[in-house]
């Protein structure tokens, strides 16, 4: 592959990602959650499973641990979050989802399928699966980051 041609790959994988990020993002906002940055999307996804202390919150989003609990106390503000004793660890606090914290993430699913959709009718369902299927073999496996 041509560097060029490497170059206008990445710039549209790039902008695949950011556009994609944004209608999540407004997707989210128009069902109502409002108050949140895309990047409270990416720490919800930290904390979905079975929630997360500060410091695996700043691993996974890649920032400070200052940074990572700035976040979690607007979040916590704004009611999408909370923390609690961690069950392992009694110098932990563990930071997890409320009710509206869940709902703000599922609205992020419907959001998500909402542009896959717009995919499907572009490429058909077909081509889209060969795309998740191709891009999953190269994906790097660890967190999902917000590209900061």
């Amino acid at each position: 592959m041509q560097n060029s041609d490497a170059m206008a790959l990445s710039a549209t994988l790039l902008a695949v990602a950011g556009e994609l990020t944004q209608r999540i993002h407004d997707g989210v906002v128009a069902r109502g959650f409002e108050g949140l940055r895309p990047a409270h999307g990416f720490a919800f996804a930290r904390l979905a499973p079975d929630g997360a202390t500060v410091t695996d919150l700043a691993v996974h989003l890649g920032v400070t641990k200052q940074a990572a609990s700035q976040l979690v106390d607007e979040i916590v503000r704004k009611g999408y979050a909370e923390r609690r004793t961690h069950p392992e660890d009694a110098r932990a606090r563990l930071v997890v989802l409320t009710e509206r914290g869940w709902a703000c993430t599922r609205a992020a699913e419907e959001a998500a399928a909402d542009a896959v959709a717009g995919w499907v009718d572009v490429l058909g369902e077909g081509e889209v699966r060969s795309l998740l299927d191709r891009l999953a073999r190269v994906a790097p496996n660890g967190p999902v980051r917000p590209t900061w």
